[in-house]
């Protein structure tokens, strides 16, 4: 089920830092060009960075363009900034420097799934997840008819009434899904939300959220944050490989498989292949830019 349009209060766009726009002159932060093939940009970072009041610099020079309807990882080491990149998307910081820049100049309806289920305790499935269509202030019957159906639509059909405490982790974490899901985001932001979960109930929410994904038809674009590099394969149209702190898009992987994976890719030699590359991508986006023009020199000769 859909709500009705204009029904949501509009976000206000995301805060600018580093004071770089207006005046007609020469844009310092150009930003990556569209990417063929792909739905108009979404959101497009231009040169952004971030340094926290401590002066740790989390972020620095980010560049890049996310298309409608793409799946994207982000990929790297702890520390690297990973969630702090998805929290300046989600407008929930703001960055030091360089700009976040939204199609048509309006950010659009985000859904966000955290670490941790975040539930509360006190609620039950079906109200935790009518929570955002409670504070967009739409009928209770409404509210409550769309919550059932974003319970159903991740498996927790029967399941309305019962609280966190009465489900197990994975359940948990598919209310979670269900809250962000609820309103029908354009963006929905994912920031290692199945980490702590055993490796089947892990790969089956992987398939699940897939399935949901392409069901949507190019509708939402997800951006999910993962240390993983099979969970980054399996799920992505686009992984995008980080370097350790300061944080900087090293490299870049296109992942060309249908969505959803069919039977048996997980054992399929060109998912190996896939991992294989994104395991040495990362390696290299660890190592540093020294070893990253070695690795470059050694393949250009052989």
């Amino acid at each position: 089920m859909t709500p009705p349009a204009g029904r949501y209060p509009e976000e206000p766009s995301p805060a600018c830092g580093g004071g770089l726009g207006g005046g007609g002159s020469a844009d310092p932060h150009p930003g990556p060009p569209p990417r063929a093939g792909e739905g108009e940009a979404l959101v497009t970072l231009r040169g952004v960075g971030k340094r926290f009041a401590s002066g740790t610099e989390a972020l620095s020079g980010i560049d890049l363009s996310i298309g409608t309807g793409e799946f994207v990882s982000l990929l790297g080491p702890s520390g690297c900034g990973k969630s702090t990149l998805l929290r300046l998307v989600a407008g929930l910081a703001e960055p030091s420097g360089g700009r976040v820049e939204w199609m048509a100049g309006a950010r659009p309806r985000i859904g966000f799934v955290f670490q941790d289920a975040t539930l509360m305790p006190w609620a039950s499935a079906l109200d935790n997840v009518r929570l955002p269509l409670r504070l967009a202030a739409l009928p209770r019957a409404e509210q409550q008819a769309l919550a059932a159906a974003a319970l159903a639509d991740v498996g927790l059909a029967g399941f309305e009434r019962a609280y966190p405490r009465e489900l197990s982790g994975g359940m948990r974490m598919r209310v979670s899904l269900a809250r962000a899901l609820v309103t029908r985001p354009e963006l929905l932001l994912m920031d290692e939300p199945f980490a702590a979960l055993d490796e089947l109930t892990r790969n089956r929410l992987n398939d699940d959220l897939l399935a949901l994904w392409s069901a949507r038809g190019g509708a939402t674009t997800v951006v999910f944050v993962t240390h993983s590099v099979f969970e980054s394969v399996y799920l992505s149209s686009r992984i995008l490989v980080m370097s350790a702190r300061p944080g900087r898009i090293a490299e870049e992987l296109a992942i060309a498989a249908p969505a959803p994976r069919p039977p048996g890719f997980r054992t399929s030699a060109g998912y190996a292949a896939m991992c294989r590359a994104a395991s040495e991508a990362l390696e290299r986006a660890m190592a540093g830019p020294a070893r990253q023009a070695l690795d470059r020199a050694m393949a250009d000769r052989s």
